[in-house]
Protein backbone atom coordinates (compact mmCIF):
# COMPACT_ATOMS: atom_id res chain seq x y z
CA UNK A 1 0.00 0.00 0.00
CA UNK A 2 1.28 3.44 -0.91
CA UNK A 3 1.98 5.88 1.54
CA UNK A 4 -0.65 8.38 0.60
CA UNK A 5 -3.06 5.47 0.90
CA UNK A 6 -2.07 4.56 3.86
CA UNK A 7 -2.21 8.04 5.39
CA UNK A 8 -5.72 8.57 3.63
CA UNK A 9 -6.68 5.82 6.03
CA UNK A 10 -5.14 6.89 8.91
CA UNK A 11 -6.97 10.80 8.34
CA UNK A 12 -10.50 8.84 7.85
CA UNK A 13 -9.70 6.72 11.04
CA UNK A 14 -8.93 10.34 12.52
CA UNK A 15 -12.33 11.62 11.47
CA UNK A 16 -14.90 8.98 12.53
CA UNK A 17 -13.10 9.01 16.43
CA UNK A 18 -13.93 12.87 16.21
CA UNK A 19 -17.54 12.02 14.54
CA UNK A 20 -18.31 9.41 17.43
CA UNK A 21 -17.38 11.83 19.90
CA UNK A 22 -19.25 14.61 18.83
CA UNK A 23 -22.72 12.45 18.05
CA UNK A 24 -23.01 9.76 20.89
CA UNK A 25 -25.33 6.98 20.61
CA UNK A 26 -29.50 6.95 21.13
CA UNK A 27 -28.22 5.63 24.59
CA UNK A 28 -26.60 8.39 26.28
CA UNK A 29 -27.93 11.61 27.41
CA UNK A 30 -24.79 14.28 28.60
CA UNK A 31 -26.73 17.49 30.63
CA UNK A 32 -24.71 20.75 31.26
CA UNK A 33 -25.50 23.16 33.70
CA UNK A 34 -23.41 25.65 35.79
CA UNK A 35 -24.95 24.49 39.26
CA UNK A 36 -22.44 23.37 41.54
CA UNK A 37 -21.54 19.54 42.17
CA UNK A 38 -23.57 18.15 44.95
CA UNK A 39 -26.08 21.18 45.00
CA UNK A 40 -29.73 20.22 45.29
CA UNK A 41 -29.73 21.18 41.45
CA UNK A 42 -27.36 18.39 40.48
CA UNK A 43 -28.80 16.13 43.11
CA UNK A 44 -32.00 16.57 41.18
CA UNK A 45 -30.35 15.74 37.88
CA UNK A 46 -28.98 12.62 39.05
CA UNK A 47 -32.34 11.36 40.17
CA UNK A 48 -33.51 12.16 36.79
CA UNK A 49 -31.05 10.34 35.21
CA UNK A 50 -31.00 7.37 37.50
CA UNK A 51 -34.93 7.24 36.98
CA UNK A 52 -34.05 7.56 32.87
CA UNK A 53 -31.22 5.14 33.27
CA UNK A 54 -33.46 2.50 34.81
CA UNK A 55 -36.23 2.62 32.00
CA UNK A 56 -33.91 3.02 29.24
CA UNK A 57 -32.66 -0.12 29.96
CA UNK A 58 -29.21 -1.67 28.95
CA UNK A 59 -26.40 0.10 27.77
CA UNK A 60 -27.90 3.58 28.62
CA UNK A 61 -25.15 6.37 29.73
CA UNK A 62 -26.63 9.11 31.57
CA UNK A 63 -23.32 12.25 32.48
CA UNK A 64 -24.18 15.54 33.93
CA UNK A 65 -21.32 18.40 33.52
CA UNK A 66 -21.74 20.73 36.62
CA UNK A 67 -19.91 23.40 37.67
CA UNK A 68 -20.24 25.21 34.32
CA UNK A 69 -17.39 22.67 32.73
CA UNK A 70 -18.64 22.92 29.48
CA UNK A 71 -18.73 26.92 29.26
CA UNK A 72 -21.25 29.48 29.98
CA UNK A 73 -25.16 29.24 28.93
CA UNK A 74 -24.81 30.40 25.65
CA UNK A 75 -22.38 28.11 25.31
CA UNK A 76 -24.18 24.80 26.55
CA UNK A 77 -27.17 25.87 24.35
CA UNK A 78 -24.88 26.05 21.18
CA UNK A 79 -23.49 22.86 22.18
CA UNK A 80 -27.30 21.19 22.51
CA UNK A 81 -27.69 22.39 18.59
CA UNK A 82 -24.40 20.93 17.48
CA UNK A 83 -25.18 17.54 19.17
CA UNK A 84 -22.55 18.13 22.18
CA UNK A 85 -24.75 17.77 24.77
CA UNK A 86 -27.66 16.28 24.92
CA UNK A 87 -29.55 18.62 27.22
CA UNK A 88 -28.60 21.33 30.17
CA UNK A 89 -29.80 22.83 32.74
CA UNK A 90 -30.41 26.79 32.32
CA UNK A 91 -31.35 30.23 33.75
CA UNK A 92 -33.18 32.36 31.38
CA UNK A 93 -30.01 33.41 30.15
CA UNK A 94 -29.35 30.13 28.52
CA UNK A 95 -33.05 29.76 27.63
CA UNK A 96 -33.37 32.84 25.54
CA UNK A 97 -31.05 31.91 23.47
CA UNK A 98 -33.29 29.10 22.55
CA UNK A 99 -36.76 30.91 22.79
CA UNK A 100 -36.67 34.70 23.50
CA UNK A 101 -40.64 35.12 24.91
CA UNK A 102 -38.60 33.46 28.21
CA UNK A 103 -36.98 36.43 29.62
CA UNK A 104 -40.32 38.04 30.78
CA UNK A 105 -39.78 35.84 33.54
CA UNK A 106 -36.52 37.17 35.03
CA UNK A 107 -35.63 40.43 33.47
CA UNK A 108 -38.61 42.53 34.33
CA UNK A 109 -36.94 44.21 37.58
CA UNK A 110 -39.21 44.66 40.68
CA UNK A 111 -42.26 43.16 38.90
CA UNK A 112 -43.39 40.30 40.76
CA UNK A 113 -43.83 40.56 44.31
CA UNK A 114 -44.11 36.91 45.73
CA UNK A 115 -43.20 33.42 44.52
CA UNK A 116 -46.97 32.83 43.92
CA UNK A 117 -47.16 35.05 41.55
CA UNK A 118 -43.84 33.94 39.74
CA UNK A 119 -45.79 30.42 39.96
CA UNK A 120 -48.90 31.64 38.86
CA UNK A 121 -47.37 34.03 35.61
CA UNK A 122 -45.31 31.28 34.88
CA UNK A 123 -47.81 28.28 35.00
CA UNK A 124 -50.56 30.28 32.62
CA UNK A 125 -47.85 30.79 30.21
CA UNK A 126 -46.50 27.25 30.66
CA UNK A 127 -48.20 25.40 27.69
CA UNK A 128 -47.61 27.97 24.85
CA UNK A 129 -44.22 28.33 26.46
CA UNK A 130 -43.17 24.57 26.27
CA UNK A 131 -44.98 24.52 22.41
CA UNK A 132 -42.10 27.56 21.48
CA UNK A 133 -39.62 25.29 22.72
CA UNK A 134 -40.56 22.35 20.75
CA UNK A 135 -41.18 24.05 17.81
CA UNK A 136 -37.30 25.17 17.86
CA UNK A 137 -36.42 21.54 18.89
CA UNK A 138 -36.16 21.07 22.53
CA UNK A 139 -38.25 19.35 25.03
CA UNK A 140 -38.73 21.31 28.56
CA UNK A 141 -39.06 18.42 31.37
CA UNK A 142 -38.83 20.59 34.66
CA UNK A 143 -39.16 24.11 35.61
CA UNK A 144 -36.86 25.32 38.49
CA UNK A 145 -35.98 28.62 40.17
CA UNK A 146 -33.15 29.78 42.46
CA UNK A 147 -33.71 32.47 44.37
CA UNK A 148 -34.41 36.19 44.07
CA UNK A 149 -31.29 38.05 42.68
CA UNK A 150 -29.72 40.58 45.48
CA UNK A 151 -27.18 43.14 45.01
CA UNK A 152 -23.10 42.20 46.74
CA UNK A 153 -20.82 44.48 46.43
CA UNK A 154 -17.55 45.30 48.14
CA UNK A 155 -18.76 48.68 49.63
CA UNK A 156 -22.15 49.50 51.29
CA UNK A 157 -24.94 50.80 49.08
CA UNK A 158 -28.42 51.59 49.85
CA UNK A 159 -30.02 53.66 46.69
CA UNK A 160 -29.73 53.16 42.81
CA UNK A 161 -26.97 55.84 42.32
CA UNK A 162 -24.52 54.45 44.55
CA UNK A 163 -24.18 52.00 42.33
CA UNK A 164 -23.36 53.99 38.97
CA UNK A 165 -19.46 53.40 40.96
CA UNK A 166 -19.42 50.25 40.72
CA UNK A 167 -18.42 48.03 38.22
CA UNK A 168 -21.26 45.28 37.90
CA UNK A 169 -21.08 41.93 36.66
CA UNK A 170 -23.14 41.19 33.51
CA UNK A 171 -23.55 37.89 31.87
CA UNK A 172 -21.29 37.97 28.84
CA UNK A 173 -24.24 36.83 26.76
CA UNK A 174 -26.80 39.30 27.34
CA UNK A 175 -25.63 42.54 25.51
CA UNK A 176 -28.90 44.40 25.16
CA UNK A 177 -29.37 44.49 28.78
CA UNK A 178 -24.94 45.50 29.11
CA UNK A 179 -26.34 48.30 26.48
CA UNK A 180 -29.59 48.97 28.88
CA UNK A 181 -27.27 49.42 31.62
CA UNK A 182 -24.42 52.06 30.48
CA UNK A 183 -27.86 54.34 29.22
CA UNK A 184 -28.67 54.45 32.52
CA UNK A 185 -25.12 55.26 33.84
CA UNK A 186 -24.05 51.92 35.28
CA UNK A 187 -20.99 50.30 34.22
CA UNK A 188 -21.45 46.48 33.27
CA UNK A 189 -18.36 43.80 32.55
CA UNK A 190 -19.55 41.06 30.87
CA UNK A 191 -18.06 38.09 32.30
CA UNK A 192 -18.85 33.91 32.34
CA UNK A 193 -20.27 32.81 35.60
CA UNK A 194 -17.01 30.96 36.50
CA UNK A 195 -15.09 34.61 36.30
CA UNK A 196 -17.41 35.88 39.09
CA UNK A 197 -15.30 35.18 41.98
CA UNK A 198 -11.22 36.24 40.21
CA UNK A 199 -12.68 39.31 38.92
CA UNK A 200 -13.97 40.73 42.03
CA UNK A 201 -11.33 39.45 44.09
CA UNK A 202 -8.75 41.23 41.47
CA UNK A 203 -11.16 44.45 41.36
CA UNK A 204 -11.99 43.93 37.64
CA UNK A 205 -15.76 44.21 39.26
CA UNK A 206 -17.03 45.17 42.68
CA UNK A 207 -20.56 44.42 42.70
CA UNK A 208 -22.50 40.80 41.46
CA UNK A 209 -26.20 40.63 41.67
CA UNK A 210 -26.81 37.12 42.75
CA UNK A 211 -29.25 34.93 44.57
CA UNK A 212 -27.89 34.28 47.83
CA UNK A 213 -27.63 30.39 47.22
CA UNK A 214 -25.11 31.23 44.55
CA UNK A 215 -23.21 34.16 46.80
CA UNK A 216 -22.71 31.67 49.50
CA UNK A 217 -22.02 28.39 47.01
CA UNK A 218 -18.99 30.41 45.39
CA UNK A 219 -17.94 32.52 48.81
CA UNK A 220 -18.68 36.00 46.87
CA UNK A 221 -19.63 37.74 49.68
CA UNK A 222 -16.50 36.96 51.37
CA UNK A 223 -14.90 39.93 48.97
CA UNK A 224 -18.24 41.39 48.23
CA UNK A 225 -19.59 41.50 52.49
CA UNK A 226 -22.73 44.06 52.21
CA UNK A 227 -25.77 42.58 50.46
CA UNK A 228 -28.66 45.17 49.25
CA UNK A 229 -32.23 43.04 50.75
CA UNK A 230 -34.18 43.96 47.77
CA UNK A 231 -36.04 41.44 45.30
CA UNK A 232 -34.78 42.75 42.56
CA UNK A 233 -36.19 39.60 40.23
CA UNK A 234 -36.51 35.73 40.80
CA UNK A 235 -33.63 33.47 38.72
CA UNK A 236 -36.10 31.34 36.64
CA UNK A 237 -34.55 28.14 34.99
CA UNK A 238 -35.86 25.04 33.31
CA UNK A 239 -34.19 21.86 32.31
CA UNK A 240 -34.54 21.16 28.20
CA UNK A 241 -33.36 17.96 26.17
CA UNK A 242 -32.77 18.40 22.19
CA UNK A 243 -35.95 16.80 20.65
CA UNK A 244 -33.92 14.63 18.29
CA UNK A 245 -33.04 13.15 21.94
CA UNK A 246 -36.14 12.79 23.32
CA UNK A 247 -36.93 11.08 20.23
CA UNK A 248 -34.82 8.18 20.26
CA UNK A 249 -35.62 7.64 23.53
CA UNK A 250 -37.96 4.56 23.86
CA UNK A 251 -41.64 5.33 25.01
CA UNK A 252 -41.07 3.86 28.29
CA UNK A 253 -37.82 6.11 28.73
CA UNK A 254 -39.54 9.12 27.89
CA UNK A 255 -42.48 8.42 30.34
CA UNK A 256 -40.16 8.05 33.40
CA UNK A 257 -38.09 10.81 32.47
CA UNK A 258 -40.86 13.31 32.28
CA UNK A 259 -42.52 11.94 35.53
CA UNK A 260 -39.11 11.92 37.14
CA UNK A 261 -38.93 16.40 35.46
CA UNK A 262 -41.85 16.92 37.44
CA UNK A 263 -40.74 15.66 40.48
CA UNK A 264 -37.45 17.25 40.33
CA UNK A 265 -38.86 20.91 39.24
CA UNK A 266 -40.88 20.98 42.07
CA UNK A 267 -38.43 20.09 44.67
CA UNK A 268 -36.00 22.51 42.79
CA UNK A 269 -38.43 25.28 43.39
CA UNK A 270 -39.56 24.09 47.13
CA UNK A 271 -35.98 24.02 48.34
CA UNK A 272 -34.26 26.45 46.31
CA UNK A 273 -36.69 29.37 48.04
CA UNK A 274 -36.43 27.99 51.62
CA UNK A 275 -32.32 27.85 51.50
CA UNK A 276 -32.60 31.15 50.18
CA UNK A 277 -33.30 32.51 53.70
CA UNK A 278 -31.10 29.29 55.13
CA UNK A 279 -28.09 31.10 53.04
CA UNK A 280 -28.56 34.57 53.83
CA UNK A 281 -28.20 33.46 57.55
CA UNK A 282 -25.39 31.31 57.03
CA UNK A 283 -23.01 34.60 55.23
CA UNK A 284 -24.54 37.02 58.54
CA UNK A 285 -23.12 34.46 60.85
CA UNK A 286 -20.14 34.96 58.79
CA UNK A 287 -19.71 38.41 58.29
CA UNK A 288 -22.06 39.10 55.77
CA UNK A 289 -23.67 42.93 56.27
CA UNK A 290 -27.58 43.06 55.30
CA UNK A 291 -28.47 46.61 54.01
CA UNK A 292 -32.73 46.90 54.14
CA UNK A 293 -33.82 50.11 52.12
CA UNK A 294 -35.86 52.40 53.74
CA UNK A 295 -39.25 53.46 51.93
CA UNK A 296 -37.79 56.58 50.61
CA UNK A 297 -34.91 54.06 48.84
CA UNK A 298 -37.52 51.54 47.75
CA UNK A 299 -39.16 54.17 46.32
CA UNK A 300 -36.17 55.37 44.23
CA UNK A 301 -35.28 51.74 43.21
CA UNK A 302 -39.35 51.54 41.88
CA UNK A 303 -38.79 54.59 39.89
CA UNK A 304 -35.95 52.78 37.98
CA UNK A 305 -37.77 50.06 37.34
CA UNK A 306 -40.84 52.05 36.09
CA UNK A 307 -38.18 53.73 33.60
CA UNK A 308 -36.81 50.27 33.06
CA UNK A 309 -40.04 48.45 31.28
CA UNK A 310 -40.51 50.84 28.69
CA UNK A 311 -36.94 50.23 28.02
CA UNK A 312 -37.59 46.32 28.37
CA UNK A 313 -40.86 46.07 26.48
CA UNK A 314 -39.83 44.84 22.75
CA UNK A 315 -35.90 44.75 23.11
CA UNK A 316 -35.36 42.14 26.35
CA UNK A 317 -38.95 41.13 26.20
CA UNK A 318 -40.93 40.30 22.86
CA UNK A 319 -43.35 43.17 23.51
CA UNK A 320 -46.41 40.63 23.06
CA UNK A 321 -45.03 38.53 25.95
CA UNK A 322 -44.33 41.32 28.12
CA UNK A 323 -48.46 42.78 27.79
CA UNK A 324 -49.16 39.23 28.32
CA UNK A 325 -46.97 39.43 31.71
CA UNK A 326 -48.75 42.79 32.77
CA UNK A 327 -51.80 41.48 32.12
CA UNK A 328 -51.94 38.42 33.69
CA UNK A 329 -50.71 39.98 36.88
CA UNK A 330 -53.16 42.57 37.00
CA UNK A 331 -55.89 39.46 36.52
CA UNK A 332 -54.08 38.22 39.36
CA UNK A 333 -53.21 41.04 42.02
CA UNK A 334 -57.37 41.72 40.98
CA UNK A 335 -58.14 38.26 42.47
CA UNK A 336 -59.23 36.96 38.79
CA UNK A 337 -56.91 34.20 38.77
CA UNK A 338 -58.84 31.59 36.96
Amino acid sequence: MSLLCRLALVAAGLVLSVQALAAPNANSLRIGTLAPKNSLYHRQLMEMGEAWRTAQGEGAKYVIYPDGSQGGETDMARRMRIGQLQGALLSVVGLREIEPSIAALQSMPLLFRSWDEVDYVREKMRPAMEKKFLDKGFVVLAWGDAGWVRFFSKEPASRPDDYKKMKFFAWAGESDQQELMRSLGYTPVPLETGDILPAIQTGMINAVPSTPYFALATQIYNTAPHMLDINWAPIVGALVVTKKSWDEMSPTAQEALRAAGTKAGLNMRTQARKEVDEAVEAMKKRGLIVHTPTPEQLKEWNTLADNLYPRIRGKLVPADTFDEVMALLKAYRAGKRN
